[in-house]
């Protein structure tokens, strides 16, 4: 075990207060982050301003990312950024039989530090990788396409909320039992007392695997990560190949801080694959592995909750994501609102709305009553609008995540009538970046060739408005969707509270997360930690929510020992 540096009162004055502000804020639901959005916010007290993260994030490329974490037997690389450039970084190549066992030898004293303490250890992980965000935010966007704004954000202080809001349920959970000893004492009557003293230890499963998507490395694989750390397991982290850098340094930042709190640092480690090996379906079914985190393909997902039978499994999966559009009293700011949702990060959000539900004929509005073909125009037209500037496209668009998505792009203009084509924009600082505005398609939903293709989720800038014969049907419609497809999100916009209800039933029923005639700043395909849920759990979307007691409880164990008084 490494010598601590760091010790519990030195952590429990840094963070203490974090971990109370958190507690609070996961019970009132309200708005609260201890880590700046804002880029201008970071340079002092040791954090690093932009010219310091560019330059760290510049030093890590073409050069060996060195861990010294055991079992290393060769190096492996490979990451090209959406944006053009090869990353030409090599991480270390573990051999398992020698990792895995490296990795369990320190869980005994990891169980016995308590939660508190394990808690505390992940918050000063968080604290270090925020006071890097500047750096992690080019390692984001040069990894999954995204814009360097929300890359910066959403892959920085967004992913760090969901770390601890993880941590901060996993410390809820394994507190609900008292912990040290308890005294029990039954009464017999005449005759004495039985007397029993009792402890209560909570104990992690085992190995956690986390594997990592490649288009929000962070902000999807903290959650699982913090969850399982806080809970009392090591985290072996396996990276998307595409996508591997911010997860690495995610690794690194871990490990400096377990050595320097007096844990052992192989308590998290890193697993890269070299190309087409393959690493995460022989990991997901070895003994070893108790806990797996998933964020990706259904395909895989519906694989590993097959296959993975030792282990307890947490998947993100495909949905189609639904919005309803019966009537408006803000007809321009459902437009723009739409029109943001569809084009952020070119739809590459597991959030994205895919298929938009229009009566035929037509919808109410402040501005008169609107045809199908007119809302379809004027969503064009918005989307249009708040693209037709290049800088501006670029800055919302980010590049294209892989080739996969340009082939789903490019093919969708062929499934019906295209209502707003898809247009190239070119990125000035980085021309081989292949970015796409995004293409809406009519399709009529009472067409079986239609349904074949708005039926299932065409992941990227790929959007259907569907006619239906009314709400009513377009209420069966999402029921259908949800039930069979799953969804992460699900809108909706009406000024008649008889359809508000109608849609809350169908959410309720259908465990999808719902939202309401959002006409401002607030999008469907967003979440704030500590407040929203991302995924319900309740539908084929997604096993879990995140984040929810439910998330961390089942990553641990109540051990009792009872001892004669």
């Amino acid at each position: 075990m490494a010598t601590a540096q760091l010790t519990t009162d030195r952590l429990a004055e840094k963070h203490r207060s974090t971990l109370d502000q958190a507690l609070a804020t996961i019970r009132t639901r309200a708005y609260w982050s201890p880590y700046p959005e804002h880029p201008k916010a970071y340079g002092a007290d040791g954090s690093l301003d932009a010219a310091a993260g560019l330059a760290a994030h510049q030093s890590a490329l073409n050069t060996r990312f060195e861990l010294d974490q055991p079992g290393t037997d060769g190096w492996t690389g490979g990451e090209v950024s959406p944006y053009g450039p090869a990353l030409g970084i090599e991480y270390p190549h573990a051999d398992m039989d020698i990792l895995l066992p490296a990795m369990r030898a320190g869980t005994g004293a990891w169980r016995d530090a308590g939660a508190e303490t394990r808690a505390l250890v992940c918050l000063e992980i968080l604290a270090r990788i925020s006071a890097r965000t500047h750096e992690f935010a080019h390692a984001v966007m040069h990894t999954s396409g995204q814009a360097f704004m929300m890359a910066f954000q959403a892959g920085g202080p967004h992913a760090q909320d969901r770390g601890l809001e993880a941590v901060t349920y996993a410390y809820v959970e394994q507190t609900r039992t008292p912990a040290g000893r308890a005294e029990w004492s039954k009464p017999q009557g005449k005759r004495d007392p039985l007397e029993l003293s009792k402890e209560f230890t909570p104990v992690g499963r085992g190995i956690a695997l986390m594997i990592g998507c490649n288009t929000f490395p962070t902000w999807n694989g903290y959650p699982g990560l913090f969850a399982s750390l806080a809970t009392g397991n090591p985290v072996l982290v396996k990276p998307h190949p595409r996508a591997v850098l911010p997860l690495a340094l995610t690794v690194r930042v871990a490990r400096e801080v377990l050595a320097e709190t007096g844990f052992d640092p192989n308590l998290v480690a890193l697993a890269v694959e070299r190309p087409g090996e393959g690493i995460a379906k022989t990991l997901a079914v070895r003994p070893e592995i108790r806990i797996i985190d998933y964020t990706g393909s259904t395909a895989f997902g519906d694989w590993l909750e097959t296959n993975a039978r030792q282990a307890q499994v947490y998947t993100e999966k495909a949905g189609v994501n639904t919005v309803v559009i019966d009537s408006t009293d803000n007809y321009k700011g459902m437009l723009a609102n739409l029109a943001f949702s569809l084009s952020l990060y070119s739809g590459q959000m597991c959030t994205t709305p895919q298929n938009l539900l229009i009566p035929r004929e037509g919808i109410t509005t402040d501005q008169g009553p609107r045809s199908y073909d007119e809302v379809v125009a004027d969503l064009a037209a918005a989307v249009g609008g708040l693209l037709g500037d290049d800088a501006r496209a670029n800055g919302l668009l980010g590049a294209l995540v892989n080739p996969d998505v340009k082939a789903r792009l490019e093919a969708a203009a062929g499934l019906g009538e295209v209502a707003l084509a898809s247009r190239e924009v070119v990125n000035p600082e980085y021309p081989d970046a292949v970015v796409r505005t995004p293409v809406i398609v009519k399709l009529d939903g009472s067409k079986p060739d239609a349904q074949a293709a708005y039926f299932s989720e065409c992941f990227g800038p790929v959007s259907f408005a569907v006619s239906v014969d009314s709400t009513e049907d377009a209420l069966e419609l999402l029921r259908r969707t949800v039930r069979e497809q799953g969804a992460m999100t699900v809108g909706a916009y009406t000024t008649s509270a008889d359809t508000e209800r109608a849609v809350e039933e169908v959410c309720l029923e259908e465990s999808a997360q719902l939202s309401l005639n959002l006409t401002g700043g607030v999008y469907v395909n967003q979440t704030a930690a500590f407040s929203d849920f991302h995924g319900s759990g309740g539908n084929p979307a997604a096993n879990a929510a995140l984040c929810d007691g439910a998330f961390v409880s089942n990553r641990f164990r109540v051990v009792e020992v009872r001892r004669q008084a």
